[in-house]
């Protein structure tokens, strides 16, 4: 082991060293359960590389010449304590005794496997096992990790967690702020490098220009660590010792192991890339091969033992196989499909309880009105008071109280462990809000601006909305997005972009135009145990004002609201659309939908009202051009065009940014061009 790699390691690795195993106060009988750990995932290997030529399995992510670190590491783990694996770690799931079969109808994408057919080879988890299941990003991972070790910190469980990456995502930006939110929060987390000198076809000398990737620890602040990766001793031992520290003192590791990929990064990808020298020299270094000729050497093992243990291990790895490949195909269920997108709410709630919090007595005087920026920041305090498991994470949300002052005065009340000022990291965040929510921990994530999330968008639609459905992991978040024009703040502060997320399976979009839906719906939001994005218009925050009741309560997700009656025209609308549409419409007999909730959206309500009127005006203020309007319109030419007595009429903001001058902004919104659009429909 080298601390902060000195120079010359790298090329120990790269020349005929001998590998030194250094037991320390290992008995025999470990020793021997180390041998079989690291025997079971090649002897798997070699029996699916046979059977990936026989055409029986479709493709295969090998693992072979790296097993020493899989295995190691999990090993000198508790069996509660979390391992985030990707493509090439099959020792992790051995290691914790996954059974055979059912990783095998995993492979082959069964119904008994663990995703149920829904994911491919490694892309899954098992809570049973402690093991959370990748995406083919990545670097998400990493920052998964991250949150799975602050819910154990905050909990004081003395648990550590491993997140594993290879040297090529360690030029990933999810990377870096795995790390440094790992190391700002002294998190018990190893972020684990597996150098393999290959990221799929690109060596190492094209990844990074730095010497060894665990000199990049000192730059965070962390403890840096490069290790021999095919020395499964050395993995061992150095993890557990880590593991036994950072127990009782939580800190980040950044831990490099070298080692060497074998084969291609996936089967079809061959290996003409490589030159020949390496394979020769690293086939020398063979993790399992190396240690079991030492394990005899000593005396620990007898020199047949090898051949039978192997020779016993592909037996139960040919019936285990056998067994899944007789499983019948996957019965495609649609009902089945759709209802299992979303994780169940809970089945009785507790309501009331907690009456009016200390903000409206001392910011609102006792008023029973309340502007909707005080009303969302009374569900947000009434939530923390409900759920001692609940914490709000974000940019300056602490003693600042966030740059719209909604959770000022709550650091006082509820402390720095639940209300925590993050890093310039929204991808981070994001992604370690789901670590949490693997560990029980609700978590309300404050986006600055709402424009903001872009940088975080891949965390919220590949892992926070996909995580249920592919493995039965929820993602408990809240991503709060302050949101719209009207305020000249320009293009990267105006945007209303919950059009990117209302394409997502397995998100929820609630956005309220009332202060009693603002409190009723985070309330919900928080309460709801899938990832909810929950829309806040910036400028009804001061301008909005309304009464709204002092104790907890919920406003049910997916139910639109009626605003105004009428019988002549529909709109259907959110957010600040509700207000320009109740001006608009003043003087006409106008049906206004207020949305509240736009996935799912609320289509008995929608039908009711196009069924009583026959003429539809959407609005909202994104661009026209891929907005929600577009999809309400196409449901109900699809649905109820039998009830229409004039073509849908859509208004919406220009197909521009948001311009910043004033009387720009105004031209681009659409509130303008509303009242004639209104009445073109009306004379239809």
């Amino acid at each position: 082991m080298r601390i902060f790699s000195p120079q010359g390691l790298k090329e120990q690795y790269s020349k005929e060293v001998p590998m030194i195993f250094d037991r320390k106060n290992l008995s025999n009988e470990e020793l021997i359960q180390l041998y079989q750990l690291i025997l079971k995932p090649r002897v798997i290997e070699e029996r699916m590389l046979k059977l990936l030529r026989q055409g029986r399995v479709s493709k295969w992510f090998s693992g072979i010449g790296q097993e020493a670190i899989s295995v190691g590491v999990t090993a000198a783990l508790h069996e509660d304590e979390y391992v985030c694996p990707l493509h090439r770690n099959l020792g992790v799931f051995t290691t914790r005794n996954c059974d055979l079969q059912q990783l095998f109808e995993q492979f082959q994408g069964k119904q008994n496997g663990f995703s149920q057919g829904r994911e491919r080879s490694f892309h899954f988890g098992t809570n049973e096992h402690h093991i959370v299941g990748m995406i083919s990003h990545l670097g998400p991972q990493l920052c998964v990790g991250d949150g799975i070790a602050l819910a154990s910190k905050l909990k004081k469980e003395k648990k550590i967690t491993v997140t594993f990456t290879g040297d090529g995502g360690t030029s990933e930006g999810d990377f870096h702020e795995a790390c440094n939110i790992a190391a700002v929060w002294n998190l018990p987390v190893i972020i684990l490098i597996e150098n393999n000198g290959y990221g799929l076809s690109t060596p190492t000398n094209e990844q990074f220009k730095c010497k060894y990737l665990a000199e990049r620890a000192i730059g965070y602040g962390m403890k840096g660590i490069t290790i021999d990766g095919n020395n499964i001793l050395e993995v061992y031992h150095t993890v557990r010792a880590l593991a036994d520290e950072m127990r009782e003192r939580p800190f980040p590791v950044l831990l490099e192991c070298m080692t060497f990929r074998m084969r291609g990064h996936e089967e079809a990808s061959g290996v003409k890339y490589v030159p020949k020298e390496l394979f020769e020299l690293w086939e020398k270094k063979d993790p399992v091969t190396n240690y079991e000729n030492w394990l005899i050497e000593q005396g620990v093992i007898s020199p047949d033992y090898p051949h039978m243990l192997k020779e016993e291990m592909d037996t139960e790895v040919r019936a285990a196989f056998d067994k899944a490949d007789a499983q019948p195909d996957v019965i495609p269920d649609t009902e089945k499909e759709l209802r299992e997108l979303y994780c169940p709410l809970p089945t009785s709630p507790e309501r009331g309880g907690f009456k009016s919090s200390p903000l409206r007595g001392e910011l609102e005087r006792g008023r029973e009105s309340l502007r909707l920026v005080d009303a969302i920041r009374e569900g947000l305090w009434q939530s923390m008071e409900r759920y001692d498991n609940l914490v709000v994470m974000g940019q300056d949300v602490a003693e600042y109280g966030g740059v719209f002052k909604v959770t000022d005065g709550f650091v006082e009340k509820f402390g720095k462990e639940r209300l925590r000022n993050t890093p310039l990291c929204e991808s981070g965040i994001l992604s370690a809000a789901l670590g949490m929510s693997v560990k029980g921990i609700k978590s309300v994530v404050e986006m600055q601006f709402a424009d903001f999330v872009s940088t975080g968008f891949n965390a919220i639609v590949n892992n926070l909305a996909k995580s249920y459905w592919r493995w039965g992991q929820n993602a408990d978040v809240v991503v709060r997005m302050p949101t719209g024009a009207g305020v000249g703040a320009g293009p990267f502060h105006s945007q209303s972009n919950e059009a990117w997320f209302f394409h997502v399976p397995g998100l929820k979009v609630v956005y309220p135009a009332f202060p009693d839906d603002a409190k009723g719906l985070l309330a919900a939001a928080i309460e709801d145990p899938n990832p909810v994005m929950y829309f806040e218009h910036k400028a009804l925050y001061r301008s909005i004002e309304g009464n709204v009741p002092d104790d907890y309560y919920t406003t049910e997700i997916g139910k639109a609201k009626l605003v105004k009656e009428g019988d002549e025209v529909s709109i259907i609308t959110y957010g600040a659309g509700v207000h320009w549409a109740l001006e608009a419409a003043k003087d006409a007999s106008a049906d206004i939908l207020d949305l509240r909730t736009l996935l799912p959206f609320d289509k008995e309500a929608i039908t009711a009202t196009v069924k009583k009127t026959g003429k539809v005006l959407v609005l909202h203020e994104d661009t026209l051009i891929g907005g929600i309007g577009g999809e309400i319109a196409a449901w109900i030419s699809e649905t109820l065009f039998e009830h229409l007595d004039a073509p849908i009429v859509r208004v919406a903001s220009l197909d521009t940014p948001v311009p910043f001058a004033i009387p720009l902004e105004n031209n681009f919104l659409p509130k303008e061009r509303l009242k004639g659009k209104l009445q073109e429909l009306l004379n239809y």
